[in-house]
């Protein structure tokens, strides 16, 4: 048994190699730093190599799955979606464990590749009288297809929701959103949709035309193009510290001393009389002003939270009802203010707009000029030219 290195075998054996070779990256690191997320994006990456491996054998002259291996299990399309949402959910709570719960979500799959390994293991002669008696006639492989469809697709607008609830919860807890976006996921999400597309495609064009083997190729192609994004990007993907997020739980009655779920991430507004809300805001102001702890490109809300000793969701909504901005629009303000001032100062002619940027709090080119638009309504450049003399107090702080 040889493998034929050809141009249909070849990009799709690169593609299968890769995936394989990044798996074992991930779980290593997983091992290595005791990290979910990583195993369950090893996961993904092979569960992507197993879509391609039948085309990728069949271009390559080997015939061991549909001669040795008839029947065998041998797809993960049930499995591949959910394990896409809970690398999502794990990557943006580190503290995410799997749940008796959590394992209903394999169960499609556990039934699909049940089904095939008992026929299997029939042996030959069964398999071929259940194909023709069962398989071919109930149009068993057809449902398969629709169910992994309806599953790519169920998962994958979980997964977009999540990661959208995501993003807007961290505007409240981090002074620069960017660096714990995860985009890359985002991309990912899309990138999947697009599979599906192309591939319902190829289908539509298969049952019109009736493609032959090697014309139905294309979104094999893709998925090893796929691979190799996923692959590369998940690997090099930051990993940020001590991220807790869970999504907003519908409301529901908890069995007397067990705290609801996401407490750590949506909890309930403290009530705040009025005079203790202006009492608690001098408070924060007061550090602001004193220890400018905005000038840490990597502050967060919680970190602020413990240098007053005060409770998280207290203080965000003493930023948020007291000034009437979100955290991240409440410590840019004071960056911004922090740039202005330094802009006017002698000592800092030699330095880029960019440079004083970064000594005041911002960490990246984008971060700051979006965030200056926002506080100023103009570029800083513009705004430089206009302005003659030094701020004094912070922009809308």
């Amino acid at each position: 048994m040889s493998f034929h290195f050809n141009e249909y075998s070849t990009p799709l054996l690169f593609g299968f190699v890769q995936g394989w070779l990044y798996a074992m990256l991930l779980w290593n690191r997983a091992w290595r730093e005791e990290r979910l997320s990583d195993a369950l994006l090893g996961g993904v990456l092979v569960g992507l190599c197993f879509n391609i491996w039948e085309y990728m054998l069949g271009f390559g002259g080997v015939e061991v799955l549909w001669r040795q291996l008839e029947f065998f299990p041998r797809s993960p399309g049930l499995l591949l979606p959910p394990l896409c949402y809970f690398y999502l959910k794990s990557q943006l709570d580190a503290g995410f464990r799997f749940s008796k719960r959590d394992l209903l979500h394999a169960v499609p799959f556990l039934l699909d590749a049940g089904h095939h390994a008992v026929v299997f293991a029939q042996g030959a002669a069964f398999v071929e009288w259940w194909k023709q008696t069962v398989h071919y006639p109930l149009h068993v492989a057809d449902l398969t297809a629709a169910a992994s469809l309806f599953s790519s697709l169920y998962y994958l607008r979980r997964a977009l929701r999540l990661y959208r609830q995501y993003r807007s919860w961290t505007t409240t807890q981090f002074s620069d959103p960017d660096t714990v976006s995860f985009r890359w996921f985002r991309n990912f999400i899309v990138a999947l949709s697009s599979g599906l597309v192309f591939g319902l495609v190829m289908d539509g064009l298969d049952l019109w035309l009736d493609l032959n083997y090697w014309q139905d190729w294309w979104d094999d192609l893709y998925g090893a193009a796929l691979i190799y994004y996923v692959s590369i990007t998940g690997y090099a993907q930051a990993q940020p510290r001590r991220l807790t997020f869970s999504p907003p739980a519908a409301p529901q009655a908890a069995p007397a001393g067990v705290e609801p779920q996401g407490e750590t991430t949506h909890q309930r507004p403290v009530e705040v009389l009025e005079g203790e809300l202006a009492a608690w805001k001098r408070q924060v102001l007061d550090l602001m002003e004193a220890e400018k702890p905005y000038l840490a490109a990597d502050l967060s809300l919680p970190d602020l939270a413990r240098r007053l000793g005060m409770p998280v969701t207290l203080l965000s909504q003493v930023i948020n009802e007291g000034t009437g901005k979100h955290f991240n629009d409440f410590i840019n303000a004071y960056r911004v203010a922090e740039f202005l001032r330094q802009a006017q100062e002698p000592a800092n002619a030699h330095l880029s707009l960019l440079g004083i940027a970064l000594n005041s709090g911002f960490n990246s080119k984008s971060t700051f000029n979006r965030a200056f638009k926002k506080v100023t309504g103009t570029s800083p450049k513009e705004y430089l030219d206009r302005r003659k003399s030094p701020a004094r107090e912070p922009v809308n702080a």
